[in-house]
């Protein structure tokens, strides 16, 4: 795949894999949601790193001089899935999905904003409104259906906006890597490697009923290889084509992935509004796809022939920028 639009679709592609992970996680109902989080992103990022081990070799010098950058993403990583299943846990799949993926976009374009100063186009804040729009029509169709306590809802909101943002930091940080001309590799293995490791002491400790049941296990081994390893492999890939705010956005599609998925799966009913989030999501994917670009006065970074990181993004020149087609809005 190459290009912006090589990008998008491997995005979309892993926004498919992760909107399957709540309704596998229902196939696990004894294991919680600290030992499915731990599970997933522990094995998944630890199964980063190992194929990544050359890629590690050849960066360790730049991987360490920017090792606190790294510690930053593998902090992030390892708060994500706890938060996010906790919050699917206490404010149920469908509330849990979109306030997490609903914010990361928002987070993703302040993270662009305060530490690189990118001004955001209007095209990234249209799709940004139609995803969130989407995402908070899904939500509210769920309102009247039997949920947990309000103080359990709350508390699965809270962690949700804690997952959105993590989710956002850590794509940045990856993102950030390559530019520093990191490989997409090396800083996927060492950001998600290094996170995966942090959640092993709570796969250890919360990890026992995964082992319980063949069905169990079975489903801890789908989501750490499939969404988590083959997930945030095409991750990184569309990390090298798009900026972090875009990747964040097209994202938007999980928990329309997680809605069908839960109707057609689980048996449960989408109602008309639910429908109506999803063709608004779908509206968000247009826009982003028709758009020249997400940043003002910003090119996407050319990919490397042999996968390496992406080269040196140069600014447009001033004559190029009134043309909306040459990087502008």
């Amino acid at each position: 795949m190459r290009g912006t639009a090589g990008g998008v679709a491997a995005i979309l592609v892993t926004s498919f894999l992760w909107g399957t992970t709540g309704t596998a996680a229902t196939f696990a109902p004894g294991a919680g949601p600290l030992a499915i989080g731990a599970a997933a992103l522990g094995v998944g990022g630890l199964l980063q790193a190992a194929i990544a081990l050359p890629a590690l070799r050849r960066s360790r010098r730049m991987l360490r001089d920017r090792a606190g950058l790294v510690a930053v993403g593998a902090v992030a990583v390892a708060v994500y899935p706890l938060a996010f299943y906790s919050s699917m846990h206490l404010a149920g799949v469908a509330i849990g999905t979109v306030v997490s993926l609903a914010s990361a976009p928002l987070a993703s374009g302040l993270l662009e904003l305060l530490l690189e100063r990118r001004p955001l186009s209007r095209w990234w804040m249209l799709a940004a409104f139609l995803g969130i729009l989407g995402s908070a029509l899904l939500c509210l169709s769920e309102a009247d259906r039997p949920a947990a306590s309000a103080a359990d809802t709350a508390a699965g909101i809270g962690l949700g906006l804690v997952a959105g943002a993590t989710y956002a930091l850590y794509s940045w940080v990856v993102h950030r890597l390559m530019a520093h001309r990191v490989g997409r590799a090396a800083a996927m293995g060492a950001v998600f490697g290094a996170g995966g490791a942090l959640l092993l002491p709570v796969l250890v400790l919360t990890g026992a009923p995964l082992l319980a049941s063949a069905q169990s296990f079975t489903v801890a081994a789908y989501m750490a290889l499939v969404p988590m390893f083959l997930g945030y492999f095409l991750f990184g890939i569309g990390l090298t084509r798009v900026r972090p705010s875009t990747a964040t956005t097209l994202t938007l599609t999980e928990p329309a992935v997680a809605a069908v998925l839960a109707v057609v799966v689980v048996g449960e009913l989408l109602t008309a509004l639910g429908w109506a989030g999803l063709a608004v999501l779908a509206a968000a994917l247009v826009v982003l796809a028709l758009a020249p670009t997400n940043v003002v006065g910003h090119r996407p970074a050319p990919v490397q022939p042999d996968g390496g990181p992406p080269a040196p993004a140069h600014p447009v020149p001033a004559q190029a920028a009134v043309t909306p087609h040459r990087g502008t809005d």
